[in-house]
């Protein structure tokens, strides 16, 4: 699982479909982080949803049992749906443009949308309070009506097995243009990033088709990580430079659209 946001997004969606238990979505959160906090993240969410209004370094309550509650409200309300976005700067799909959800989405790379498409509905984003605790911070934000995001599962497998290929032409590319000096074996390496997302399981309930493309997502990753790490992280010249960007760059735009499209599939509770 790539992200606290998705792991809440794919168990929250089996919970409310009633496929796994309230403690199933816990123990998943639990791998991410052996304390959660939650608080509002502005004045009127804290009356909406009577959290405390507090700031990352000052978090109030402990637990996610709250958090859940929140979920569970607003997901009540008929047509509303579980969203989760991954957005980066100049890639910010899916987001509430202009609101306090948008701009900490951005800076936290990722966080979950839940709600009616158009209406008023809830922003989560988990942000790390020291090395052992998540804090999540609840927003009340519009819902866009769309994700901004057209593929079936079936496109984004292949785009994912044609990434896997293209992931591991650029990682030998860049072990051959001159861009570092690392001796470490990238298979080992590949694994050992690959190791730090299986760690994290996913409901059984969810599509098999999405469960693929989700292994694939994280094996493109750990490919990429390992690209920009070993050896390429101290580029040689400007052209380097540019070269090493413009081979990976593509290939994250990937991973993020193929793991949302599996992500909603898989958190879909009706």
């Amino acid at each position: 699982m790539c992200s606290p946001s998705a792991t809440l997004t794919v168990w929250a969606g089996s919970w409310l479909a009633g496929t796994s238990a309230p403690d199933d979505v816990l123990e998943a959160l639990h791998a991410w982080a052996p304390r959660h906090t939650i608080a509002a993240g502005d004045p009127f969410s804290g009356a909406r949803t009577d959290l405390p209004w507090s700031s990352l370094g000052n978090p109030q309550g402990t637990g996610v049992m709250p958090l859940l509650k929140v979920i569970r409200e607003t997901m009540a309300e008929p047509g509303s749906h579980l969203r989760l976005v991954l957005p980066v700067p100049g890639d910010v799909r899916g987001l509430p443009v202009g609101t306090a959800f948008a701009a900490d989405a951005i800076e936290a790379g990722e966080g979950m949308l839940i709600g009616v498409p158009g209406a008023e509905g809830t922003g989560l984003i988990p942000q790390w309070e020291g090395e052992h605790t998540l804090q999540w911070t609840v927003y009340s934000t519009p819902i866009p009506a769309t994700t901004g995001i057209d593929m079936s599962l079936g496109e984004a497998e292949f785009a994912m097995r044609e990434a896997v290929r293209d992931a591991a032409d650029a990682l030998m590319r860049l072990h051959t243009t001159g861009l570092g000096s690392g001796d470490a074996d990238p298979r080992e390496l590949i694994e050992a990033e690959l190791a730090d997302y299986t760690r994290h399981d996913y409901p059984e309930a969810i599509p098999l088709r999405a469960r693929r493309i989700l292994d694939s997502a994280d094996h493109v990753a750990a490919i990429l990580t390992v690209a920009q790490r070993e050896p390429a992280s101290s580029p040689t010249s400007a052209s380097a430079v540019t070269e090493h960007e413009s081979l990976l760059r593509p290939l994250w735009d990937a991973i993020r659209a193929a793991r949302l499209v599996a992500v909603h599939a898989s958190a879909r509770t009706r």
